[in-house]
C-alpha cells in the first residue's frame, strides 16, 4: 500500500505561508496543533524549510528534499526528489510541511490537507496553492480566536474527493 500523504500548513487570508523563509505570524496555538498532528510520524520538507526550523523536529522522522546530493545533517534523511522521500516512508502516514514549492509539487499526490486558515493578511513571499473544491472536500473545521495574536483562525481538514466513476 502506498504512503498516505497529508499536507500540513498555515495560510493567511491570501494563502500566504511565509516571508524570507520565516512564518510572518506568531500563533502558539497553531504550533501546538502542528506538534500534536505530526508527532510520531515522518515529516517531509524542503531544505529551505529545514533551514528555517534549524534542527530536526523531535519524535518525528525528518526527511529533507534537496537538490544538493552532498547535503546532510545529523538526525535527518536527505533525498533529492519527492519520489525518493515518498519511497522512504513506505506505507506510513507522512506529513508534508513545506515549503511553497514542495506543497505545489505534492498537492496532486496528497490524500489530505490540514490547513490552519488565519483570518488576516500578512506580507508574504511564499504561497500555498489554491484549494480546488472540485478536488478537495472540507470534512472538519474548528474555529478559534487567539487573544494573544489578535485574530481568528480555523483548523480545517480537506480530504481528496473520490474520482467520479
Amino acid at each position: 500500500m502506498p504512503a498516505h500523504l497529508t499536507l500540513v500548513v498555515a495560510v493567511d487570508a491570501h494563502n500566504g505561508i511565509g516571508i524570507n523563509n520565516q512564518l510572518p505570524w506568531h500563533l502558539p496555538e497553531d504550533l501546538a496543533h502542528f506538534k500534536r498532528t505530526t508527532s510520531g510520524h515522518p515529516i517531509i520538507m524542503g531544505r529551505k524549510t529545514f533551514d528555517s526550523i534549524g534542527r530536526p523536529l523531535p519524535n518525528r522522522r525528518n526527511i529533507v528534499i534537496t537538490r544538493n546530493a552532498e547535503w546532510q545533517h545529523d538526525g535527518v534523511e536527505a533525498v533529492t526528489s519527492i519520489a525518493a522521500a515518498i519511497a522512504l516512508v513506505g506505507d506510513a502516514t507522512a506529513f508534508i510541511i513545506g515549503g511553497g514549492q514542495i506543497f505545489a509539487d505534492t498537492m496532486t499526490v496528497a490524500d489530505r490537507l490540514v490547513v490552519t486558515h488565519i483570518a488576516k493578511t500578512f506580507d508574504c513571499d511564499a504561497f500555498f496553492p489554491a484549494i480546488d473544491p472540485t478536488v478537495w472536500q472540507e470534512t472538519a473545521r474548528e474555529s478559534h480566536h487567539s487573544d494573544a495574536a489578535g485574530f481568528d483562525y480555523a483548523y480545517v481538514t480537506y480530504d481528496r474527493r473520490a474520482p467520479k466513476a
